[in-house]
């Protein structure tokens, strides 16, 4: 408890005197190099329809600080003050930019890897995430990236890193033979389209791990329609291939009496699915995997109430039916629910 309240009178103490600054200074050259304090808030409603319970929860509060301390060198430190209850340090890197489209980062982040994976809390459709996003394709690492930006009439956005395979907290005295690496490419096409390919490597426990990711949205007029399709490959055999699926239609309707509080109303409905899937990780001195998610099929419909836009304020009302295959254990949050949350970005 003495840790989390020494950690936000911090983050408060960083906030006071970020504002401080940028009131007390005129200089447009001081000001470009103060540091930016942003953050999310995410709190739900929970109705499990079968058993009848139903529960309060802080899923998301985030905090995060970014700026510059010169015109190539930025950073980024941000920190979950309540992820499902624990305290979690997620990103925490240095980027340089020697060049305008080039890009060198090094630290802790979100490897470059998927579609759905890759939002972060205030920019999803959805209460919920996609397996994709939260089981199966979920990695953040500490290593070092490369990124570089083609412009013209076909956008390119190229990511790829090296990483240790350790996640977030075996860092101190963690030392490998082995490589972990990710890579990603965006094609940003005409009228809206996109098209997202990407690959990763991942060494949970010691067993090797080869993902592959294909996916693809259309965003235009109001509308968002997006495919997304990942494989899971275990090395020597150690679990079974997994193959997991995510597609999704919103659509924003427009408020156009400018004194209601509401912006816009988005209607949306979302598939996805995944089959027995094993985080990696040994379980036992024989060094087998077990099952972690057990197959299954859902499918989430709702409604999207937008405050503010985009992505500021946002009110998510989503009924998720779940689809198990015989003999599947579900876990105890993964069953069919109803999920009213609000979501504030600032």
């Amino acid at each position: 408890m003495r840790c989390k309240r020494t950690m936000a009178l911090a983050i408060l103490a960083l906030i006071a005197i970020s504002e401080s600054i940028a009131q007390n200074n005129q200089s447009d050259k001081t000001l470009r190099y103060i540091p930016e304090v942003h953050g999310t808030i995410r709190g739900k409603y929970e109705y499990q329809t079968q058993e009848g319970e139903g529960r309060f929860e802080v899923r998301n509060a985030r905090i995060s600080i970014t700026g510059k301390v010169l015109p190539e060198v930025s950073y980024k430190a941000e920190i979950d003050l309540s992820d499902e209850g624990s305290i979690k340090m997620l990103d925490a890197y240095t980027r340089l930019t020697p060049l305008k489209r080039l890009n060198f980062t090094i630290g802790q982040f979100r490897v470059p890897f998927t579609i759905d994976a890759h939002r972060s809390p205030h920019q999803q459709y959805f209460a919920n995430r996609s397996f994709i996003a939260k089981q199966v394709g979920n990695v953040r690492d500490v290593g070092a990236s490369l990124g570089y930006s083609f412009k013209g009439n076909l956008p390119v956005i190229l990511d790829a890193g090296l990483f240790n395979g350790s996640g977030l907290t075996d860092q101190k005295n963690y030392w490998t033979k082995k490589v972990n690496f990710s890579a990603k490419a965006q094609f940003f096409l005409p009228e809206g389209f996109n098209v997202t390919l990407s690959t990763q490597k991942i060494s949970p426990s010691g067993n090797s791990v080869m993902m592959y990711d294909a996916g693809t949205y259309w965003h235009s007029k109001g509308w968002h329609i997006e495919a997304e399709y990942l494989f899971k490959h275990y090395c020597n055999d150690t679990f079974g291939d997994v193959h997991s699926f995510n597609s999704f239609i919103n659509y924003d309707i427009a408020v156009r009496n400018k004194k209601s509080m509401i912006k816009k109303v988005s209607p949306l409905v979302r598939y996805d699915m995944m089959t027995d899937h094993s985080d990696g990780i040994t379980k036992d001195d024989k060094g087998q995997l077990t099952i972690t998610d057990y197959k299954r099929h859902r499918i989430t419909s709702g409604v999207t109430i937008s405050l503010a836009t985009p992505f500021v304020s946002d009110i998510r009302i989503n009924f998720e039916k779940y689809l198990y295959r015989e003999g599947a254990i579900p876990k105890p949050s993964e069953k069919d629910k109803l999920v009213i949350e609000f979501m504030t970005r600032f």
